[in-house]
């Protein structure tokens, strides 16, 4: 499984950004994808999770501003974030778990900045 992330960038307290993550390889062994994130001099933590009938799962400090989603079709993960705090700045990973394994994409900045 191969998981290309892209998306990040500088945004303005309050705004909104979508992420993306496309799977490519044996996508039809994957059981659920999604983000985690990782701030300067912190621990990485997971923001939100997705499954492969949809049900999803969010960390506590995004809950009503992040939402995660997915197109089939696309083989692609989004993340949509909105009302971004300066605490959401991080480099943002987007995962995949297929068989017990778990895959990790290269990271996308995110700046929350004025």
């Amino acid at each position: 499984v191969q998981l290309q992330a892209s998306g990040g960038g500088l945004v303005q307290p309050g705004g909104s950004l979508r992420l993306s993550c496309a799977a490519s390889g044996s996508i039809f062994s994957i059981n659920f994808m999604g983000w985690c994130r990782q701030a300067p001099g912190k621990q990485r933590e997971l923001v939100a999770t997705i499954t492969s009938r949809g049900t999803t799962n969010y960390a506590d400090s995004v809950k009503g501003r992040f939402t995660v989603f997915r197109d089939n079709a696309k083989n692609t993960v989004y993340l949509e974030s909105s009302s971004l705090k300066a605490e959401d700045t991080a480099v943002y990973f987007c995962f995949a778990d297929s068989l017990g394994i778990t895959y990790w994409g290269k990271g996308t900045l995110v700046t929350v900045s004025s």
